[in-house]
C-alpha cells in the first residue's frame, strides 16, 4: 500500500523504524504498522471471537504460550505442526500453533516482536515495548473513539454506515447491546467526535447519505490542490478501496477483489490492481513478481470504457513512471509481456523500463 501512496517508498524504511521501536504492529480493521507511541489506543482488552479459538485449542495454547515465556520471541515454524478444531475461510484445517499465537496476540498477551520474511515472530510485549508505552493505560471509550478516527482518516470519505470491506470491524455495534458489554456502540462514538469537531460532515453531489471527513481534510475539499499527473497501482488492501458502493457512484468503477472468487467466475483475475491516473481510476493491471527471474510479469490490463492511453494528456510518461517504480519494488530487472498486450509494450517502451530499472535498490 505504501509503495502506491509514497513516492519512491523504500521498504527498507519502515524495517529501520520497526528495528528501532519506532513503529509496531496491531490490529486496527487489519494488521496495520502503527507509532509505537500510539500502541495503547490499539492493545487489545478482550476478544471473545479469538478467546474462543484459545478454548478450543486449550492444550496447545498452554504449551505454546510456556515456550514462549520460557525462551522468548517464537513463530509457527520453531512448533511441530498440531492439529485442532479451528478453520480457515474455506472451512479447512489450520495449524493450531499458528492460530493460537495469532490468537494471543488478538487478545493482547503476545505480540509481534519481529519478522523474518512473512514469518511472525511472538512475544511477550513487556519484553519488547518500552515500558512507559505499556502503561500508558485507556478506556475500551477512549481506544474505539481513537480507532474510529483512524478509520475515517484512512480513507477519508466513510458513511455512517461503513459500507464495504469491514471498514468499522471490531468497535462494536452500532448502538449499545448488552451482548457487548463496555462497548458505547458506533453511532455515539461517531456523535461524540463530530461534537469534538474531529469529523465533518460533508454531502457529496450525485452521492446518496452523508459522509464525514476528518478536521484537517476539510482544506482539501475547499482548496484542491494542483498536482503534477501521475499513476499509481492500488493493492486491494488500499482504503480507497474498502467502500466498493461509493467506489461506483464516484468514480464509476467496479471493483471485486477476486482472490476468493472460484477461478471460472472471475471476470478479471487473482490478484488485479486498479490504475488511478490524476482523479480517475482508469483500468486495471495484473501484475506477477517473479523472483527467480528477476522479472514482472504483466499478465493482463484493462482500460475503462471510454478511456484511450494515447489521448489522455501526460498518461504514458506517468504510466511508465509507475511500471518503473513497480520494477524497483519487486527488486526486477524486466517487465514481461503477452503477445495480446503487443499495444502496451510498444506504448510503455519495455527496453527504457528495463535499463532504467536496473541498479535500484528494492522499492
Amino acid at each position: 500500500m505504501l509503495h502506491a501512496r509514497v513516492a519512491d517508498y523504500d521498504p527498507a524504511w519502515c524495517d529501520e523504524l520497526y528495528e528501532r521501536r519506532e513503529i509496531v504492529e496491531a490490529y486496527n480493521k487489519g494488521l496495520s504498522l502503527v507509532p509505537a507511541s500510539e500502541f495503547a489506543w490499539f492493545r487489545v482488552r478482550r476478544s471473545s471471537r479469538w478467546q474462543k479459538v484459545l478454548d478450543d485449542n486449550a492444550d496447545v495454547a498452554k504449551r505454546v504460550l510456556e515456550r514462549v515465556r520460557a525462551e522468548g520471541p517464537l513463530s509457527s515454524l520453531d512448533f511441530e505442526r498440531e492439529s485442532g478444531p479451528t478453520k480457515d475461510w474455506f472451512g479447512a484445517p489450520v495449524n493450531a500453533v499458528r492460530a493460537v499465537l495469532d490468537a494471543y496476540a488478538r487478545v493482547g498477551v503476545l505480540g509481534i516482536a519481529k519478522r523474518e520474511g512473512n514469518h511472525r515472530h511472538y512475544d511477550l510485549p513487556e519484553r519488547f515495548l518500552p515500558a512507559e508505552v505499556l502503561a500508558h493505560d485507556l478506556t475500551l471509550h477512549e481506544q474505539l473513539r481513537h480507532q474510529m478516527l483512524s478509520r475515517y482518516r484512512a480513507y477519508g470519505l466513510v458513511g455512517a454506515s461503513g459500507h464495504g470491506e469491514g471498514i468499522f470491524e471490531f468497535l462494536g455495534p452500532a448502538n449499545p447491546d448488552p451482548r457487548y458489554p463496555g462497548f458505547p456502540g458506533r453511532n455515539a462514538l461517531r456523535e461524540e467526535l463530530v461534537e469534538l469537531g474531529e469529523l465533518i460532515p460533508v454531502e457529496i453531489e450525485g452521492v446518496s447519505g452523508k459522509r464525514y471527513v476528518v478536521r484537517n481534510d476539510v482544506e482539501l475539499l475547499q482548496a484542491p490542490a494542483e498536482l503534477p499527473p501521475s499513476v499509481a497501482f492500488l493493492s486491494p488492501y488500499d482504503a480507497l478501496v474498502w467502500d466498493r458502493k461509493l467506489l461506483g457512484s464516484l468514480f464509476d468503477f467496479d471493483y471485486v477483489w477476486e482472490l476468493y472468487v472460484p477461478q471460472h467466475k472471475r471476470r478479471w483475475g487473482w490478484y488485479v490492481l486498479p490504475i488511478v491516473f490524476r482523479d480517475r481510476l482508469v483500468g486495471r493491471i495484473e501484475p506477477r513478481i517473479d523472483a527467480a527471474e528477476d522479472t514482472v510479469q504483466v499478465l493482463a490490463l484493462w482500460w475503462e470504457n471510454g478511456f484511450e492511453p494515447r489521448r489522455a494528456e501526460g498518461f504514458v510518461e506517468v504510466m511508465r513512471d509507475a511500471l518503473r517504480a513497480y520494477l524497483r519494488f519487486a527488486k526486477a530487472d524486466r517487465i514481461d509481456w503477452p503477445s495480446e498486450l503487443g499495444t502496451e509494450k510498444r506504448l510503455f517502451d519495455t527496453s527504457a523500463l528495463t535499463a532504467a530499472g536496473k541498479g535500484h535498490g528494492g522499492e
